[in-house]
């Protein structure tokens, strides 16, 4: 039976479709990459991706909800920080060098203007505050909860907030020798301060309820 013409071939004649497997070739193994074989990943990539002695580990993209509270926490933090001129803040996707193998991708990243020498193009040198705004998946809220206080005291990072909107709550740590000690843990009828920017505080309230505007 001779074809029609714009008829789709038969099925045995189309190559099957598949991943392209061997570009995973090109890349090193996991708990082999190099600070710059990761520089050189993220530059190619709209994903956020940390790295962790050799590991990488590839975030999930947030949500707009998520989104909303890390933008209300920066309009609130530049609105304080500005006037004074007190430093620079900035918001994901942006990397942060805790130390040499370790790079992290905080959501909301705080430095004073004293150390600004190490505010680089490619990736801050640590960093004076973070923010971390908590998914709800349970890998995520455990990086956010159990691994990155240890990760951000380790690079003394004075103070970490932990926004939580499954428990409507904002934790706020700060550095106490090599650890951190609880600052505060404030629910919606409290305003989070910090101690790194004396007068800083939010309302958690007002937080949690930019995630629904």
């Amino acid at each position: 039976m001779a074809g029609v013409i714009g008829s789709t071939p038969p099925s045995s004649s189309v190559p099957p479709s598949e991943p392209t497997w061997d570009v995973a070739l090109l890349y090193p193994m996991q708990g082999q990459w190099s600070d710059l074989e990761y520089l050189l990943l993220t530059e190619g990539s709209n994903r956020l991706v940390e790295l962790t002695d050799g590991h990488i580990e590839v975030l999930k993209m947030p949500t707009s909800s998520h989104q909303r509270i890390l933008l209300y926490l920066l309009a609130q933090l530049q609105a304080f920080i500005q006037p004074g001129k007190l430093g620079e803040v900035l918001c994901a996707p942006l990397r942060v060098r805790l130390r040499e193998g370790k790079l992290r991708e905080p959501d909301l990243v705080f430095m004073l203007e004293e150390h600004r020498d190490r505010l680089g193009e490619d990736y801050w040198d640590g960093a004076d505050l973070v923010i971390e705004v908590v998914s709800k998946d349970l890998e995520s809220r455990k990086r956010d909860l159990e691994q990155k206080p240890l990760d951000y005291a380790e690079a003394s990072i004075p103070e970490y907030w932990i926004v939580d909107p499954q428990e409507k709550r904002i934790t706020v740590l700060t550095l106490d020798g090599n650890a951190y000690i609880t600052r505060g843990v404030f629910d919606a009828n409290d305003q989070a301060t910090s101690k790194l920017l004396a007068g800083f505080a939010v309302s958690v309230a007002k937080v949690f309820a930019a995630a629904k505007q």
